[in-house]
């Protein structure tokens, strides 16, 4: 198998989305993964569907794949980070967060996009995040006795809620065809490979919910190391992120700044068969992301030369 590679462009935010694009077609990065904000293609301002078209016709031109990703930081609220979430209390900011995705998922058709990522968000207090370790609670807020009937209630409201907030999207990427990837993400209610899968079970295993796998995060906070998350999550997987990252700290960082052993993760993606994009996630290094893109892809490459298993090639 040989792996197919991106890179993000909330890495790339000091360039034009033009730009950006012509950039790793130049590199020879394979596609892109694409996030909806306002300094790219904005999903709220207006005529969304004339540049929508001109990006498809872009990404046709440079032959590039995408994922369209869903993690801008203040598209909905220019003033809260991620919000509202698809666990606010408000039903109608939870339907605003859920508009936006649906619409995420419109987005994706017509850019042919393999796959839309998304995150459940940080739940609110009293609804069963716990205590802000920095890293991920959502399982094992779940698990914690000691916090009693009441806690369990508020937890329970939390997870109704997402799974409320994602059957309008779940409906959207059934009729689009397209996955709904969502991601484990540390400090969030669905943090860990172990909160997905309750997810699932909640929503009664949906074929249109799959698993964005972020290779760092893997490092950061789940008990198994990252190939292991990568063969035990090669059924659900939809979308790859990928960068370095130190255990506990959840930091995205260039490749060789952290603790990951490259070349293992990289054949055991290989091994599954995903065929999606793996898409380098560097979001507070737009300043260097030019520089960053290339020696990624270099990095990226080298590793996949030096895996050993039979029949894995390194990326085109």
């Amino acid at each position: 198998m040989t792996l197919r590679l991106g890179y993000g462009t909330n890495g790339l935010t000091d360039l034009r989305l033009d730009d950006a694009l012509g950039l790793l077609a130049d590199l020879g990065y394979d596609g892109v993964g694409l996030t909806l904000d306002h300094m790219h293609l904005d999903p709220l301002a207006p005529d969304l569907a004339a540049r929508t078209r001109h990006v498809a016709r872009r990404l046709g031109t440079l032959g590039l794949g995408v994922t369209v990703e869903t993690g801008a930081r203040y598209v909905l609220d220019p003033r809260r980070k991620h919000g509202p979430s698809l666990l606010d209390p408000d039903p109608e900011a939870r339907a605003a967060r859920t508009a936006l995705l649906v619409r995420a998922v419109d987005i994706a058709a017509e850019l042919g996009a393999h796959a839309v990522h998304c995150f459940s968000g940080i739940a609110p207090p009293g609804t069963g995040q716990g205590p802000d370790t920095g890293v991920g609670t959502g399982a094992a807020v779940r698990a914690d006795t000691a916090t009693g009937t009441a806690a369990a209630a508020a937890t329970a409201t939390a997870w109704h809620r997402l799974t409320d907030a994602l059957a309008p999207v779940l409906d959207a990427a059934t009729r689009a065809g397209i996955p709904l990837a969502i991601e484990p993400e540390p400090g969030h209610l669905l943090a860990t490979l172990a909160d997905f899968h309750h997810l699932r079970t909640l929503l009664g295993d949906p074929d249109a919910l799959g698993l964005t796998l972020d290779i760092g995060h893997c490092q950061c906070l789940e008990p198994a190391p990252p190939t292991t998350c990568v063969e035990e999550a090669a059924p659900w997987l939809r979308h790859v992120q990928i960068e370095d990252m130190r255990r506990g700290v959840h930091e995205h960082l260039p490749f060789g700044d952290g603790e990951i052993d490259f070349p293992p993760v990289l054949e055991a993606l290989a091994a599954t068969g995903y065929d999606g994009l793996t898409v380098v996630e560097l979001p507070r290094h737009s300043h260097a992301g030019p520089d960053l893109a290339r020696s990624s892809l270099g990095f990226l490459r080298d590793a996949a030369a030096r895996t050993t298993r039979s029949g894995v090639t390194a990326p085109c």
